[in-house]
């Protein structure tokens, strides 16, 4: 049993989870194909939910910007791009995707909020994260092991935007939704797991945001998943010159 299928059997024997997989459907393995854990904010989201909820799963982590990169990956998938979920004959790409379908295997493992109303935000204000935000990607590219500072060039308006956006939105969702806990939906959901790499943008470039936000980011920071995945990517030697912006 793999470092993931021991944290998840130690919580099931605490009777931290409930598990009720549709039959036939966890006959086979979970694998997980990743990129490297300091710059790929697609692979942390679906990773982090993963481990985040106990659900087991190996790791396959393929390096990017290398001359293999292209060739590894296509032997996982023709979309070219990580992560990618293997489940038997099944194999999910894209992080919402096989975030949707973890959800849909392990009904009785708390994905989404178990409200349709409250999970119908859930779903929009991930989707929107998934859809949106290109000015704050492309000029703040997710990097861990980046020293903490802000911009040399500061922010652009259309990032700024960007910022302004998903901070009314984190303020939302906390607002309407977030008692019980302090993430944005009370309880960790696949929402904050789509936003985790978000949190880790503002803090490695510095950006300025509410109490509410930092609060927010700091209850992401402080899950055992997201600890671990840092700590990977801080021992990681690979390097890309693109994502390495000052």
């Amino acid at each position: 049993m793999g470092p993931h299928g021991r944290d998840f059997a130690a919580a099931a024997a605490r009777g931290q989870v409930a598990i009720r997989v549709r039959q036939g459907a966890n006959v086979a393995k979970l694998t997980l194909a990743i990129a490297n854990k300091n710059y790929s904010s697609w692979s942390l989201r679906a990773w982090m939910a993963m481990r985040q909820l106990a659900i087991p799963f190996e790791e396959n982590v393929i390096p990017l910007d290398t001359p293999e990169t292209a060739r590894q990956i296509a032997k996982h998938s023709g979309a070219g791009r990580l992560p990618v979920l293997h489940h038997g004959d099944v194999t999910v790409w894209e992080s919402l995707a096989i975030l949707e379908y973890l959800a849909e295997i392990f009904p009785d493992t708390p994905m989404w909020p178990r409200s349709r109303r409250v999970r119908a935000m859930a779903r929009a204000v991930a989707n929107e994260m998934h859809a949106g935000f290109l000015a704050l990607r492309n000029a703040c590219p997710m990097n861990l092991r980046r020293p903490r500072k802000p911009l040399t060039g500061g922010l652009g308006s259309d990032v700024r935007a960007n910022v302004a956006r998903i901070e009314a939105i984190w303020r939302e969702c906390r607002k309407l939704h977030g008692r019980g806990g302090p993430f944005l939906f009370g309880k960790f959901s696949i929402a904050d797991a789509m936003y985790a790499p978000v949190a880790s943008r503002f803090e490695t470039y510095a950006i300025e945001v509410a109490p509410e936000s930092r609060a927010y980011m700091e209850a992401i920071f402080a899950t055992g998943s997201f600890r671990a995945w840092k700590q990977d990517a801080m021992n990681e030697e690979w390097v890309i010159p693109a994502d390495e912006v000052d």
